[in-house]
């Protein structure tokens, strides 16, 4: 038969359920904890998943590394620069700027960006978002986002006239006609901001349209780690190129929407975490009313012997147990569901009737759901520390009780 170290053996006997109002707090102090956990670990894997997702659209439409800085002449130069290190596995010219469509008689307003479609499938994952049609950009032709036709009317085959600033100049007597673009593809990158304002030509097209010559607005370039590789060549390209020109990581160029989904992230971990901190408070009254009840028993404890350490340790082990049996219930709920996070979504909007993810405005297929054991480890050491230091003031007062005076205790 195993034997219990005495500590433990009477911090589980004191936790041990009787019916008493004792043991109605600590069953409430242990829910408070189970939920506290469960909730973190939900909304921290959803903000998680979140963030993942964000970044992999992201990179999706945007290349590890741009350069950029007014009108690039010698651009192939340029490519041939970066091509010339280590990490780097393609690079792509762009032109991209603001013009002016006219479909049907209503104006929209996107970007219109230029690219070479060879080199630019090697930077960007625009060929796979493609949906309808195809990535052709031969001629005068022209690939648009999902949500820009869904909002305008305009299906493949449909020819918009797109203007440029150059159109609204006046030099004398010359007149600069609109080119009229054939939609030969529709894209969907499932970002709003991407399938509404943005549209694809041809770079030639784009550098007639803006009149640029040969010239472009930037280089894209991909590396083989978009992470430590796109920082690093970042650096070196900065060293390089001209001071004109800077070359910027895809996480320089989002960090304020990363930065605020972190910043929420945060906020949500430390704001939940007070769910966890009400409970440690049950934990503590539920020591402190056993401290004074077992009074008698802990003066018979230090009367045999007992150190103030052993008893010290007796009461801090009772909210360091309830926050082990807290934290691994509560993670056994958050985990499954995070794993049937779809069956409970659909239950809530067909069933109560309610939209817990509209897609519109997301942009998501689904919720989105993500757990490391980084988040993992800290939700639960967090709880288990917050239960543990619970323990330590009834446990202090118990621990410099007088034997004289606890046996006296009525």
């Amino acid at each position: 038969m195993t034997r219990l170290p005495c500590e433990l053996f009477l911090g589980l006997r004191y936790l041990k359920p009787k019916g008493t109002f004792v043991s109605v707090i600590t069953l409430i102090s242990l829910a408070g904890v189970t939920i506290g956990v469960w909730v973190l670990i939900v909304v921290i894997a959803v903000m998680s998943g979140f963030d993942r997702e964000l970044r992999s659209k992201l990179m999706g439409m945007q290349a590890h590394v741009t350069v950029s800085g007014g009108l690039i002449e010698n651009g192939e130069e340029v490519i041939a620069v970066a091509r010339s290190l280590p990490r780097v596995k393609a690079a792509s010219p762009f032109v991209l700027s603001l013009v002016l469509v006219e479909f049907n008689r209503r104006i929209a307003t996107p970007y219109l960006k230029g690219i070479d479609p060879e080199r630019e499938i090697q930077v960007s994952r625009l060929a796979e978002y493609v949906q309808q049609g195809t990535l052709d950009l031969t001629g005068e032709t022209v690939v648009i986002g999902r949500e820009l036709a869904a909002q305008y009317g305009i299906y493949l085959g449909d020819k918009i006239t797109v203007y440029s600033p150059r159109n609204f100049e006046k030099r004398g007597e010359e007149v600069y006609l609109p080119l009229e673009l054939t939609v030969t593809g529709i894209f969907e990158s499932g970002m709003f901001e991407y399938d509404a304002t943005l549209v694809f030509t041809s770079l030639a097209t784009a550098q007639e349209l803006f009149e640029l010559s040969n010239a472009v607005h930037g280089i894209e370039i991909m590396t083989d780690d978009p992470l430590a590789g796109a920082q690093e060549v970042a650096g070196v390209l900065n060293q390089r190129l001209p001071p004109t020109l800077r070359a910027q990581t895809w996480a320089e160029m989002n960090r304020r929407l990363l930065g605020a989904i972190q910043v929420e992230k945060t906020v949500m971990f430390f704001i939940l975490l007070f769910i966890v901190v009400v409970a440690a408070f049950g934990i503590t009254s539920t020591l402190i009313t056993v401290s004074v009840q077992k009074t008698r028993e802990i003066g018979v404890l230090k009367a045999v012997g007992a150190t103030p350490g052993v008893v010290l340790r007796i009461f801090v082990l009772q909210g360091f147990i309830v926050g082990v049996c807290g934290v691994a219930m509560g993670t056994t709920l958050g985990l499954l569901t995070i794993q049937n996070i779809e069956p409970i979504q659909y239950f809530i909007q067909h069933v109560l009737g309610i939209e817990v993810f509209p897609r519109e405005i997301y942009n998501f297929q689904k919720i989105p759901a993500y757990l490391t054991g980084r988040d993992l480890l800290t939700i639960g050491g967090a709880t288990l520390v917050i239960c543990t230091l619970a323990g330590l003031i009834p446990a202090l007062r118990a621990a410099r009780l007088e034997p004289v005076e606890a046996l006296r205790h009525e």
